[in-house]
């Protein structure tokens, strides 16, 4: 009897030591399993969304300097070189003028002959103007002394003289207009800056033949105040002009960087929006041109820059991270409450229903109204070791942060962006 009761008391603590530990136990084995969670918190500040697209430098104007008259260029001139900064009126080059300068030899020559010939007929003409006096006075003391006859010979002299005259006068015009079109081709032969600027192409080598007689021969080209502006000539598809035409009318900067300046950052502004789209693939993009400074020449025609345009910029905004927006959470893991949720209706029908039939008859009102629903979005938060859904409405959105307009949150908030999974084999 006695070892009974010894046997049951000992029964009875092991069943109390085992009853006590059960409760520790399931839950030690419900946290070992429990799913981990990565965190980010929600956030206060300013945000700038951002509008990406590629362009290429140029300069804001390029002049084609080209010449039209033909010959062989002068090798005894020093031509131009590339990159050289070159102020209005300097000699690029010259092409050799011999033949220009036996032109104008000629023409004057022949201009000479030309009035000497008209002083020629000018000194008949008096002549025959006195000649015509005297007649005319000896008729007048007597009618007889001769006759009407003669008196027209006389008066047809004068108009004769006349006549050879203002051809004489023409004739001069003509070689005078020949002189000064042979001292233009002669000036021609001499090729001048129209402006300063940088020569940032040269076509043409010392000795080389230039025929221009069917087609202006271009011979160098050069892009005035390059150290003042270039211009950026980015695409912008047609579903972001709006947005820059905001951020032009606002007057947001516009940054940029290219290859060979990779760790700086350029700052330009947007100097114009142009009309002539072009279609790419059914894609159909807008010409936008930022103008920069560049007063160091680092940025050279014909660069690739990658460009980001400002477009909005709101300040103190509470800010929920990206990764918190794209994160989905398997049913499991969600409160009852939420588990309707999950099946992708509320954050997806938004997306999806323009891709169906009944999105494609829909009115551009309803559209625009689904549109505005993609910005009704839930994140999660953890509650009593389940995902509890919060829905918040967004806005403005840059790389990392999107703006709150409306939710249940605060700064400081933990939200869920993703699940640690553990190493097989190694038990964490």
């Amino acid at each position: 009897m006695r070892a009974f009761i010894i046997w049951t008391v000992v029964l009875l603590t092991l069943a109390g030591g085992v009853g006590a530990a059960y409760g520790p136990a399931v839950e030690y084995v419900k946290q070992k399993n429990a799913p981990k969670w990565r965190f980010a918190e929600v956030t206060e500040g300013q945000i700038v969304s951002f509008v990406n697209a590629t362009g290429s430098i140029k300069p804001v104007r390029s002049l084609t300097i080209g010449s039209f008259v033909s010959g062989p260029i002068d090798p005894t001139v020093p031509i131009a070189e590339f990159n050289q900064e070159v102020h209005a009126g300097d000699l690029l080059c010259k092409i050799d003028p011999r033949i220009y300068n036996a032109n104008l030899q000629r023409d004057s020559a022949k201009l000479e002959s030309s009035l000497a010939d008209m002083g020629r007929v000018r000194a008949q003409l008096e002549q025959a103007e006195r000649d015509l006096e005297r007649v005319i006075k000896l008729r007048e003391r007597d009618k007889t002394f001769i006759a009407e006859t003669e008196l027209d010979k006389y008066s047809y002299a004068v108009l004769t003289a006349k006549a050879q005259l203002g051809v004489a006068a023409a004739g001069v015009k003509v070689d005078r207009s020949q002189v000064e079109y042979s001292e233009t081709q002669l000036k021609y032969c001499e090729i001048r800056a129209p402006e300063s600027g940088t020569i940032i192409d040269r076509k043409i080598d010392p000795g080389q033949m230039l025929a221009a007689q069917f087609q202006t021969p271009e011979l160098f080209v050069i892009a005035p105040n390059l150290r003042e502006r270039v211009d950026v000539h980015a695409s912008v598809d047609e579903a972001d002009i709006g947005l820059i035409r905001r951020a032009r009318e606002q007057k947001l900067p516009v940054s940029f960087t290219v290859d060979a300046y990779s760790d700086e950052l350029f700052q330009g502004s947007i100097a114009e929006i142009r009309m002539n789209s072009s279609s790419n693939q059914n894609v159909v993009t807008y010409p936008v041109i930022i103008a920069a400074a560049n007063p160091d020449l680092k940025l050279l025609p014909g660069m690739t820059a990658s460009i980001s345009f400002a477009v909005d910029r709101r300040e103190k905004v509470t800010k929920i991270p990206n990764a918190a927006l794209r994160f989905y959470p398997n049913p499991t893991h969600v409160r009852p409450e939420d588990q309707h949720l999950i099946d992708g209706q509320a954050t997806r029908a938004a997306d999806d229903y323009e891709s169906t039939d009944s999105g494609k008859l829909a009115s551009a009102e309803e559209r625009n109204e689904m549109r505005k629903d993609r910005n009704r979005r839930h994140v999660w938060v953890v509650e009593n070791g389940l995902l509890k859904a919060v829905a918040v409405q967004t806005g403005l959105s840059d790389s990392r942060f999107t703006e709150m307009i409306s939710g249940d949150l605060k700064p400081g908030d933990s939200l869920v962006t993703g699940q640690i999974l553990a190493i097989a084999g190694t038990g964490k």
